[in-house]
């Protein structure tokens, strides 16, 4: 075998190698992006269920009567404060 072939055997031999290497990254590069994706959907949706807590609470705290008042604007705050981390802490995750 000539050099020439010799060389071209071995080059094919490595590039066929990395482009082998290159698709198993690719693959675990997806499997991990769905795997993120799938982690940021239940993040979104436990944001999403915060701010239905949130809003079901303010619709509340607008229907109280002035006896209730104090009490629901502790709670608002509370459920707020919540949501604010739940959307802190998701949006730091991203």
């Amino acid at each position: 075998m000539t050099k020439r072939a010799e060389y071209t055997d071995k080059m094919k031999h490595q590039l066929d190698e990395l482009n082998t290497n290159i698709d198993k990254l690719e693959a675990r590069a997806n499997e991990i992006k769905a795997d993120t994706q799938n982690a940021y959907k239940e993040q979104i949706a436990a944001v999403r269920h915060q701010s239905k807590l949130a809003v079901a609470k303010f619709d509340d705290l607008r229907a109280s009567t002035e006896e209730s008042w104090d009490n629901g604007v502790a709670e608002m705050e509370k459920i707020r404060d919540a949501f604010v981390h739940s959307f802190h802490y998701f949006k730091s995750q991203v």
